[in-house]
């Protein structure tokens, strides 16, 4: 396994902070190791070696960066059980949760690498040629999210990188170890100063949105983190890509197989402990199917294991720190003081770790906190309706925007209520489908700016029209 220590890459090298924070294993509330904290003499450095590394990683062929970043998942797939690992360690989540975050990791590099953004020809004729063309940004501040942590991470080096763009990254400092491990094999393949890793605290990032030499900030986290990045990134104009915060409505029409569906719903609404910008949220049943739906989604919760995920057979893990820990016990003791009924859960076990038992709400008032608000750890309420208009007005009725999924026999018209959601992502009889090739997105409060496919490799370019006039 990798040795438990950790430094920042800056400039292809390993370089060690004055200060350091404990990294915490959620599961045990134990401290894993010691991690450093950049300051901003070193985050100017990092910048300053990403911005001198621009003009020769930019002018690279575009078949030499493909090869680049298809070794950046080479080397992580070298290392794909001590990531795993790792990961289970800083993170809390079960093995296999674990196993498809790395094996995702891996697939990412691969695939991102073999895009490109080929220039577009507008005209070419006898008298004018104009042509629309893709170039770099400069140097790319991307910041991290400590849920899934590598993965995301690739999300946005690899498109960044493939692009023509140098980076600064930060990850999570809830999260930080898989990334900072990652930076460390990178330095051995790409040049010096093309990724540079940093971690640090809320003030790394303040100073990397505000930096003069950064010209893109990409983040992944809550909206209103999400705000503040936006508004200190004004300082020179960044681009920006924001995917933020979610409150995912799940609307199951009155023909479904409800014992059919019990497993994918529960995965969508509670894979990696419901720590998940994309899980179902808000689960609205048919009055019809209420009853029986509200029972089999019971019954396999009772299946699944929750505990420390090194055990085997465990599937969910605790939440990833104690301040979200906070947050969903609120939320849990608001809905006690309100007298909403629990289906299951409710209870909180004592014992050491971050940990919420899955806990399901039977049908509490639309205004309730567990149905406003993004709880971000494993409280589902499930909220009955009669009427289609109905229920896809409650479902709209939300500051955020970023997927949903309607569960139907009737896929005419499961496709005639996903054409009226307000998100970026709409999934029918499934959730959960990522790839490098789907654009992926929010809508409202829940982001700006594309990751994944075509549409998001451009973000981290600028457009450029070239037009020529051929004779005088």
């Amino acid at each position: 396994m990798k040795p438990l220590e950790f430094a920042l890459s800056i400039n292809g090298r390993l370089v060690h902070a004055a200060q350091t924070d404990a990294a915490i294993n959620p599961a045990t509330e134990e401290e894993v190791c010691q991690f450093p904290l950049a300051s901003r003499a070193q985050l100017d450095e990092a910048v300053a070696a990403a911005k001198a590394a621009f003009p020769g990683w930019s002018s690279q062929s575009i078949a030499e960066r493909q090869r680049l970043v298809k070794g950046l998942g080479d080397v992580i797939e070298a290392n794909k059980e001590d990531f795993i690992d790792l990961l289970v360690t800083e993170q809390g989540k079960g093995r296999s949760a674990a196993e498809w975050e790395i094996g995702g990791a891996i697939y990412w590099c691969h695939e991102i690498a073999k895009q490109s953004l080929a220039d577009e020809i507008v005209q070419d004729n006898d008298e004018n040629q104009i042509v629309t063309r893709y170039t770099p940004i400069g140097v790319v501040g991307g910041i991290t999210p400590w849920n899934f942590p590598l993965l995301l991470a690739i999300w946005k080096v690899a498109p960044a990188l493939l692009a023509g763009n140098t980076m600064v990254l930060k990850p999570s400092p809830f999260t930080p170890l898989c990334t900072l491990w990652f930076g460390e094999l990178a330095n051995k393949i790409l040049p010096p100063g093309v990724l540079n890793v940093v971690s640090g605290g809320n003030e790394l990032g303040q100073w990397m949105t505000e930096h003069p030499d950064i010209g893109k900030i990409s983040f992944t986290g809550s909206t209103a983190t999400g705000r503040r990045v936006m508004q200190s990134a004004s300082v020179n104009l960044k681009r920006l890509t924001l995917e933020l915060g979610g409150n995912d409505a799940a609307i199951v029409l009155p023909d479904v197989d409800a014992k059919e569906i019990a497993k994918d719903l529960f995965w969508a609404s509670f894979a990696n402990s419901a720590q998940f910008c994309v899980a179902c949220k808000r689960l609205y049943i048919h009055e019809d199917v209420y009853d029986e739906v509200a029972r089999e989604l019971v019954a396999y919760a009772s299946t699944v294991k929750m505990g420390n995920g090194i055990e085997q057979g465990v599937e969910l893990g605790p939440l990833q720190n104690k301040m979200q820990y906070e947050k969903v016990k609120a939320l849990l003791e608001d809905s006690r003081q309100n007298h909403h009924k629990f289906l299951i859960g409710g209870e909180l076990p004592d014992s050491k770790g971050y940990f919420i038992p899955v806990t399901i709400i039977d049908n509490p008032p639309e205004n309730a906190r567990c149905v406003v608000e993004e709880a971000f750890g494993p409280v589902l309420p499930l909220l009955k309706f009669k009427d289609v208009d109905d229920v896809i007005r409650r479902a709209n009725n939300s500051e955020y925007g970023l997927a949903g999924s309607v569960w139907s026999n009737d896929l005419n018209a499961a496709q005639s209520v996903a054409r009226r959601l307000e998100t970026g992502t709409v999934w029918i009889n499934h959730a959960h489908q990522f790839s490098p090739s789907i654009a992926f997105g929010g809508h409202k409060t829940s982001g700006m700016g594309i990751e994944n496919s075509l549409h998001g490799l451009a973000e981290y370019t600028n457009m450029q029209s070239v037009l020529q006039k051929k004779r005088a």
